[in-house]
């Protein structure tokens, strides 16, 4: 069992890209590359945090589902959410049907608002937990790191919800914050130029509107 497959293209990807129809296509155009539009990295923190206990697969293919349901993962509305929203959230067969995973994402949705007014987007916060290259493991080797261990704490301290070391490691990867395509990926080169090009956010000056 190698640490890649070959595709029917003929070149080499990932191993886990091929074990489910869906997983090709994101694998190539989605999964480490970096991003920092503060509408996908929310989304896929939430998607991200439905999937713990099951399989990615059950989550990509409900993900439209998902993004009708939530708004576009939009937190300013999804903040607005009540518990009438819970119940319709709960009775929807398009998605995972968790009452706690749902109620976080409502409850994240909150955080992230008051994240961005304090950082100005929630890029410029997140990518501060981006892998430094010295201290790079061999690809998908670990299911946690340093960053995401940290990151798990201070969202803890901020009051976010079901997002542990694990499942915010699996959002570093996805996002870009590491490039975890493994060697002989023929991605992983596209990632690591996609990365060589990408601008980092940087936090934003919040002007108060308060009286000196």
């Amino acid at each position: 069992m190698g640490e890649f497959f070959i595709a029917s293209d003929g070149k080499a990807r990932c191993r886990w890209s091929g074990a489910a129809p869906e997983f090709l296509d994101y694998h190539d155009h989605e999964w480490g590359f970096p991003v920092d539009n503060d509408r996908h990295l929310f989304e896929k923190l939430c998607l991200e945090s439905f999937q713990s206990g099951l399989s990615w697969r059950t989550i990509l293919v409900k993900r439209d589902n998902f993004r009708t349901a939530f708004h576009n993962f939009d937190f300013e509305k999804i903040a607005g959410f009540t518990e009438k929203d819970v119940e319709r959230l709960v009775r929807n067969e398009g998605i995972v049907r968790h009452r706690g995973k749902i109620e976080a994402v409502i409850n994240n949705a909150k955080c992230a608002k008051q994240l961005v007014g304090r950082e100005g987007s929630l890029g410029a916060f997140f990518w501060r937990y981006e892998a430094k290259s010295d201290e790079l493991v061999e690809p998908q080797s670990v299911a946690t790191s340093k960053e995401s261990i940290a990151l798990a704490k201070e969202l803890k301290k901020m009051g976010w919800k079901f997002l542990g070391p694990t499942t915010l490691f699996a959002f570093l990867q996805a996002m870009g914050l590491v490039n975890d395509h493994v060697e002989g990926c023929t991605i992983r080169s596209e990632v690591a130029l996609a990365r060589d090009d990408f601008k980092r956010p940087a936090a934003k000056i919040i002007l108060s509107t308060k009286n000196p």
